[in-house]
């Protein structure tokens, strides 16, 4: 059986979500809570992970992790795992605590504040199930890094890691006057309508520029043996079958233009889209829209005479 693909590598930076299964509570408590971020600091001091946010809700958590090593398969596992078996304990249950998979989200953490962005949607999480009001400053929610990136240095865990963010932020010291800018600037973001820029947070599979994308798509379309999902399934799937229409094109001395000019039927469109059927998992109207043959019906009735045909 393939084995479900996770984007490993040297320096990555992810946000890391995972729910209580059928969205049980995973903190009961305070002493829940606790009990994960000691589990925390014993995966960091394991793995080498640095945190850049994180925030526990009552069924979920989130982080934003850098992963200096390409381990984060591994660190998920046991820091999962560690906390199930010490949450039953204490709670005397058994069995699942978490929902299936964890999701991932691979940052570009390079530049265009996609990891200010994420970090910001982490930090905001409590404003957005309105567990605090209006009148409330962000930091009384303490379950969150956020009030100790307002607290001195000697306040914080060694795993926590201030100025990534910070540097996105545009505060270039971590001093008690660029906390309070930091501070002023949350204290305002908060009240802005991000539903436009977190959208990509909620739904993808990777938050960064085109060209980062890019290499993402072509370092998990090389290897094989691997299963893919959501939306990342469809990405790679749809890249191969472009590689594979290119490759055609260029053994059959087309162009793009042949595509718009050739009609809808051309036998040798219609051997092409054959082929990229075959050989690819794209759906028959992503191949229709890029080969210029009109419309999913259409392409289907074709593809069957020709499979006919060819009996």
């Amino acid at each position: 059986m393939a084995r479900k693909l996770r984007i490993q590598y040297p320096g990555a930076i992810y946000h890391v979500m995972n729910r209580g299964d059928r969205r049980q509570a995973i903190f009961v408590d305070d002493q829940d809570r606790r009990l994960f971020l000691a589990t925390l600091t014993a995966c960091c001091e394991k793995t080498g992970w640095q945190v850049l946010a994180y925030c526990l809700m009552t069924n979920h958590f989130h982080l934003v992790i850098q992963t200096p090593q390409a381990n984060l398969v591994e660190g998920m596992k046991w820091l999962l795992g560690t906390y199930t078996g010490r949450f039953n304990r204490r709670h005397k249950e058994f069995g699942h605590l978490f929902s299936g998979r964890y999701k991932s989200l691979v940052v570009d953490g390079s530049g265009g504040g996609y990891l200010k962005t994420v970090c910001d949607y982490v930090h905001l999480g409590p404003v957005r199930a309105k567990l605090l009001n209006s009148r409330q400053p962000l930091k009384k929610f303490s379950w969150s890094s956020y009030p100790l990136y307002l607290a001195a240095p000697s306040q914080r865990p060694p795993w926590l890691r201030v100025a990534r963010l910070m540097g996105g932020w545009g505060i270039s010291k971590d001093s008690e006057a660029g906390r309070r800018a930091f501070a002023r600037g949350m204290e305002k973001r908060r009240g802005e309508d991000l539903d436009e820029e977190f959208q990509p947070v909620e739904r993808g599979w990777c938050l960064g520029d085109e060209e980062f994308r890019q290499k993402l798509l072509e370092q998990v379309s090389s290897k094989g043996g691997v299963s893919y999902y959501g939306e990342l399934a469809q990405e790679v799937a749809e890249m191969q079958a472009e590689r594979l229409v290119k490759e055609n094109l260029k053994r059959m001395k087309w162009n793009e233009k042949d595509l718009v000019t050739r009609r809808k039927g051309d036998k040798s469109k219609v051997r092409l889209a054959h082929g990229v059927k075959a050989k690819s998992t794209v759906s028959l109207i992503w191949i229709a829209k890029r080969l210029k043959m009109g419309s999913r019906g259409y392409l289907a009735s074709l593809l069957y005479r020709f499979g006919k045909a060819r009996k």
